[in-house]
């Protein structure tokens, strides 16, 4: 090793070089705009589509929409919904669901089992923070699923229209896709040569 490299090292050592340039990164994005939000105290905006809690709901004058056909069992890969059904004996040949679980913690948020509900008593809402220390509280049954419904109602009726399960002239028109146009160019009149 020459004199002059020998030099070079101890002045890099004693002057601490490594350390100046990590400074330099360091200072470099010490003066930029933070991209990171502070969870517990900033929420995130989250959009219509977002596939959250699952929740039933129920019809306007308060009636239960479920009729207990198991088709949400049925669609999902995960097995984590089970339905037991029963016939009402006040209404013949007519079902409602007596017993209704959904397993959080197989859940996989994939949306069949409200894509599959014909009657859309099943919905997704926005609802994501399941931090708990008991596992067995992940375990939803039908009052619990109804309470997140009746909370969250408005979620989950904005998810139906968002995905256009269920229909709202106005809000419908603004979850409605039209490619390649705009969804401004789409409500205006259409194209001579699509007439």
């Amino acid at each position: 090793m020459s004199v002059g490299a020998l030099t070079k090292k101890i002045l890099q050592a004693m002057l601490f070089h490594e350390i100046w340039d990590a400074m330099k990164v360091t200072f470099k994005h010490m003066f930029h705009r933070p991209i990171t939000f502070q969870y517990p105290r900033e929420q995130r905006t989250i959009p219509d589509t977002h596939r959250g809690a699952l929740a039933l709901l129920r019809y306007d004058d308060g009636r239960e929409r479920c009729v207990g056909c198991d088709l949400c069992e049925a669609a999902c890969p995960s097995r984590c919904i089970k339905v037991v059904s029963a016939e009402d004996p006040s209404l013949p040949l007519q079902r409602y669901a007596s017993e209704f679980y959904i397993d959080i913690t197989k859940c996989v948020f994939c949306g069949y089992c409200v894509e599959a509900c014909p009657v859309n008593a099943l919905a997704m809402t926005k609802l994501y923070e399941f931090s708990t220390h008991d596992k067995r509280t992940l375990l939803f049954d039908k009052t619990r699923l109804y309470q997140i419904g009746e909370r969250y109602i408005e979620d989950g009726k904005k998810y139906l229209i968002a995905h256009h399960q269920e229909k709202d002239d106005q809000m419908s028109r603004e979850y409605r896709y039209y490619f390649p146009q705009s969804v401004l160019k789409a409500t205006q009149a259409p194209p001579k040569h699509l007439s």
